[in-house]
């Protein structure tokens, strides 16, 4: 698969041939939606908690006596029946995490790789990078693209100008290769690849 290769100006400077086996794959929405359950399970903090009756502050013993008071019998003031009694079957801290297999991590990524490739959305740039950190001229580059919601992604490592430049921008995010993941690229109307990035991809996923 052929794709055009541009610059920051939008100017063509060459073509890369896209490896089929990453960038040419059927689109599977099952595959897509258990990564990202998957990986939005495991960002939840999971500090979500109650106090039970053994938690809340009180005495231990019986309230009242048994007989006698015309009152019906309580064994404590913990009761969750009470004000101030412990909440029952309440949430603890507990990690939400799980499993999925290491296979379908990257049969997922490279779905929603060929998803972008596949609707027009995927971009090929020979570099992500600016000579000097200011967004007013990176917003003019992004005009002449026609980037508004866009993943840029690089190699190893993201050009220190053109992330600082892109972070004070709504819809704009940069990450290296490693960072890739399917929930951000399905998030954003447009996938920037540089061509340092697809090669660490391919040598990643192959």
């Amino acid at each position: 698969m052929k794709m055009d290769v541009i610059n920051m100006d939008n100017k063509k400077v060459g073509d890369v041939d896209l490896d089929e086996t990453i960038f040419g794959l059927e689109v599977r929405g099952d595959l897509l939606v258990r990564y990202v359950n998957w990986q939005l399970a495991k960002r939840r903090s999971g500090n979500h908690s109650v106090k039970g009756r053994a938690d809340v502050s009180g005495r231990k013993g019986k309230a009242f006596k048994q007989k006698g008071t015309g009152r019906a019998r309580q064994g404590t003031h913990r009761a969750p029946q009470h004000r101030g009694g412990g909440i029952v079957h309440g949430p603890t801290v507990r990690d939400h995490a799980f499993g999925l297999p290491k296979r379908v991590r990257r049969l997922a990524l490279k779905t929603a790789l060929s998803a972008k490739a596949k609707d027009g959305k995927l971009i090929i740039v020979d570099g992500a990078a600016l000579d000097e950190p200011k967004t007013s001229g990176l917003v003019k580059r992004l005009a002449t693209l026609g980037w508004n919601k866009a993943l840029v992604i690089d190699g190893d490592q993201v050009d220190a100008n053109f992330a600082k430049a892109a972070g004070n921008l709504i819809g704009i995010d940069v990450m290296p290769q490693m960072g890739a993941n399917v929930h951000d690229i399905l998030r954003h109307d447009n996938l920037v690849l540089t061509t340092a990035a697809i090669e660490k991809l391919v040598e990643r996923l192959k």
